[in-house]
């Protein structure tokens, strides 16, 4: 069986640097009947165990470890026995949220191969939004997973501690304009959209960042 994308959204607020901000955020999840993958485990640990069901939870990936992506992670992951799934840079905003708390079993590396319903997810390491950020890609299903490094009409947001715009640029030109252009891209919030669609914006993306 071909694995299948579903679609959850759950609200909360993203905290940093002091702020708070009342936030949607986009669960995603790939997998079949038998086994999924949760990608950012967002605000509501018992809702996301809805989606997953009875199926076996195979890992649960953070895009990125701001808050409002991995708050209820450790929830999640102790109904479920799943690993959390994290790039190391990130290790220091985890650490924010979850002081007492490891982020999981394996650390995310570029390049890493990610299977689940015999689907591969490749790890592009996307730093700029945080220095962790990381996007997964399947080219089977002609997806990106972009969490908040790509948007429909921009680059994720740099204005905070840890982020930085011409970082987040280089990731998403060297890294994720260099995909498809019919790759379709599901992001952290907000709706999804197309490489193809946002490639031709870049240099204006670059003017308004400067």
């Amino acid at each position: 069986m071909t694995a299948r994308i579903e679609h959850l959204v759950t609200s909360g607020t993203f905290q940093l640097d002091g702020g708070g901000w009342e936030v949607d955020n986009n669960v995603w999840l790939i997998g079949d009947d038998r086994e999924v993958l949760v990608i950012d485990a967002a605000h509501d640990a018992a809702a996301i165990a809805a989606a997953v069901g009875d199926r076996r939870l195979v890992g649960i990936v953070c895009t990125h470890a701001h808050n409002d992506h991995i708050n209820a992670a450790p929830a999640l992951a102790a109904r479920t026995k799943a690993p959390i799934l994290l790039h190391p840079a990130d290790a220091v905003l985890w650490k924010e949220v979850h002081p007492d708390r490891e982020h999981g079993h394996w650390e995310l590396v570029d390049g890493e191969l990610l299977t689940v319903a015999d689907t591969g997810l490749y790890v592009l390491h996307t730093p700029g939004h945080s220095p962790g950020a990381i996007c997964l890609y399947v080219p089977e299903l002609g997806v990106l997973f972009s969490g908040d490094t790509l948007f429909q009409g921009g680059p994720g947001a740099t204005g905070r501690s840890y982020s930085d715009f011409d970082t987040i640029i280089a990731s998403i030109r060297d890294r994720l304009l260099t995909l498809p252009a019919d790759t379709t891209v599901h992001p952290g919030h907000g709706a999804t959209t197309s490489i193809g669609a946002e490639a031709p914006h870049l240099d204006d993306w670059i003017a308004r960042g400067h």
